[in-house]
């Protein structure tokens, strides 16, 4: 069960086979070694529904999109929502699981010749219905499919993060620019109504001078082992809980403020004879200081009672969401002489927007607003706040993320 509005994407359609490693210094700079994980078909999940009804009429102009993963998140959030979009439709599905692609592929009207295994995958590339690859694999296999896409000469939206490593991300930037393909990452929150808006209220000085941004996103983590749950796994999941909860507050750390962090100071926990733990840590926390004189304080846990909140406190007011970056139930709270209650519009339209923000992209050349450089900064910070907790000490940072 999910608390307090906290979200995160389930077993997803791509399992893997790995062998158990060591939880060492660093988890982000812990690069995947060539073979160690590989995307294989799950089961679908359980009291799954799918659709009933024929897929609306879509734009000619529309963007066809081949989903790479078919597990919790793909079928119960983002898949349904396709039918929200204007602009972008599914053309194509991509599991290892053939039950799976059948099932999937007849309630979505994904034609049989576009029901792709893992080992068929590079097929694609002479299917022009499909422009653009949507990667819903765990974190370990972002950086590997990504890159295929482009060898098959697709657009990317790649989920977050964007990999376990600021060495993947430029190689995923690279691959990007020699296919002459878009690389988007799937950033929600810059779609959603309440965080645009909050983005825009800081913008405005609604609070006064910025003096303290606090975010914490937790769950509590059932009982489970590395090879039961990616999310428990090190080779796919990175540190865990900062890449998978956590960096929605670190997101929200950075587009709230507008700065980027001069310095940050970590800490980690990671108990002790806990399967649960035995390669990721259960909690990270960390505290930055920006060129203006804000503080920022991230925590983030697989750990402790649910919770999804922001707030930022200024000289003047006070800007609170709680929850903050679920898939839906987020509020926008405005305190300062009067207190405030924001309703900018439904949460959920932030899919359907999200998907239709890449078709214009794709289709009239708009610029990104979640692009892989974004990416790329966002797991330099993740490597910053690992290196500070693993030295007990405080990591000063280049304007680029770069520890200096």
């Amino acid at each position: 069960m999910i608390a307090d509005g906290v979200t995160r994407r389930g077993i997803l359609g791509g399992g893997v086979a790995v062998a158990s490693i060591a939880l060492g210094a660093s988890p982000a700079g812990a690069l995947l070694q060539a073979g160690a994980t590989r995307a294989e078909g799950q089961p679908i999940p359980n009291g799954l529904e799918l659709p009933t009804t024929t897929p609306p009429p879509r734009r000619l102009d529309s963007v066809g999109f081949a989903i790479v993963g078919l597990g919790n998140y793909a079928l119960r959030q983002m898949m349904p929502r396709f039918s929200d979009a204007e602009r972008a439709h599914i053309s194509a599905i991509v599991s290892g699981n053939p039950e799976k692609l059948a099932r999937v592929g007849d309630a979505y009207g994904v034609p049989e010749d576009a029901r792709y295994s893992y080992e068929t995958f590079a097929d694609i590339a002479s299917d022009d219905r499909t422009d653009a690859v949507y990667i819903v694999l765990p974190s370990g296999l972002h950086a590997d499919w990504t890159n295929r896409a482009f060898e098959a000469g697709k657009h990317v939206l790649c989920e977050k993060p964007m990999a376990l490593s600021s060495a993947e991300c430029e190689s995923m930037i690279a691959a990007s620019r020699r296919a002459d393909r878009k690389l988007m990452i799937a950033y929600r929150s810059h779609f959603e109504p309440h965080n645009l808006e909050a983005m825009e209220l800081m913008a405005q000085g609604a609070v006064g001078e910025l003096r303290l941004l606090r975010t914490e996103q937790s769950y509590r983590m059932g009982p489970t082992s590395p090879s039961e749950n990616w999310r428990a796994n090190r080779a796919l999941a990175g540190g865990g809980p900062l890449e998978d909860l956590g960096i929605y507050g670190l997101q929200a750390a950075l587009y709230l403020t507008r700065e980027m962090p001069e310095s940050i100071t970590a800490t980690t926990l990671q108990p002790a004879n806990d399967p649960r733990f035995a390669e990721i840590f259960a909690q990270v926390s960390s505290q930055w200081r920006f060129p203006s004189g804000a503080v920022a304080q991230l925590a983030t846990s697989y750990d402790s009672a649910g919770i999804n909140m922001v707030e930022a406190r200024g000289t003047t007011g006070a800007l609170i969401m709680n929850p903050a970056t679920g898939y839906s139930g987020q509020t926008l709270t405005l305190a300062g002489s009067e207190r405030r209650e924001i309703n900018p519009g439904d949460p959920r339209v932030q899919f359907a927007r999200q998907l239709d923000h890449l078709a214009d992209v794709i289709r009239d050349d708009a610029p990104i607003r979640a692009p892989g450089e974004m990416g790329l900064r966002d797991v330099r910070l993740i490597e910053a706040i690992y290196a500070s907790a693993a030295a007990g000490q405080t990591m000063r940072l280049k304007p680029d993320g770069t520890i200096i």
